[in-house]
């Protein structure tokens, strides 16, 4: 039995991002000194800029622990935790805290370690390019791929759905 496709949530608070192949394309350039370099996609900053006009939170949970992810969050203004074992646990402490219901958030991914995220989600989104366990978990699947304006995508989209919700 195939399950039903929800929408965004109509009391949308949180956008929380995976950040390997979702704002990036998955690849890793390693140098000879151990040195990651990832390739993002420099449109993303503006969507997401959009999005905190318009009062979404947003956030980054990503397993990877690696430099990388900071740099980039930091530059995007973006709130991040990084190294996490079990990030669906994580995302549970983290609307406990901030008092805001599953229901109303929109999870970002692209792996099977987001599939938990996921399924907490109120929406759940891959990206195009996800593994086929995540594009199966989703209620949206973009048209674009990771690093390839996916993240942009979707805010245009959320940005879009909250000017409708609110004229």
């Amino acid at each position: 039995m195939k399950r039903a496709r929800r929408s965004f949530p109509a009391d949308l608070r949180l956008v929380v991002f995976d950040f390997d192949g979702v704002m990036t394309d998955n690849r890793v350039w390693v140098n000879d000194e151990g040195e990651e370099f990832v390739a993002c996609n420099r449109s993303d900053g503006l969507g997401l800029e959009m999005l905190r006009r318009l009062g979404l939170e947003l956030l980054v949970l990503s397993t990877e622990r690696n430099g990388v992810v900071g740099a980039r969050c930091r530059k995007l203004g973006l709130p991040f935790e990084q190294g996490l074992a079990d990030k669906a646990g994580r995302l549970r402490a983290v609307l406990d805290e901030r008092g805001i219901d599953a229901s109303g958030i929109v999870y970002v991914g692209n792996d099977v370690n987001d599939l938990d995220c996921m399924r907490l989600a109120g929406c759940a989104v891959a990206v195009a390019d996800a593994h086929p366990d995540a594009r199966r978990v989703a209620d949206i699947v973009l048209t674009r791929a990771g690093g390839h304006g996916a993240v942009r995508e979707l805010c245009d989209r959320l940005a879009a759905h909250l000017v409708r919700r609110r004229s």
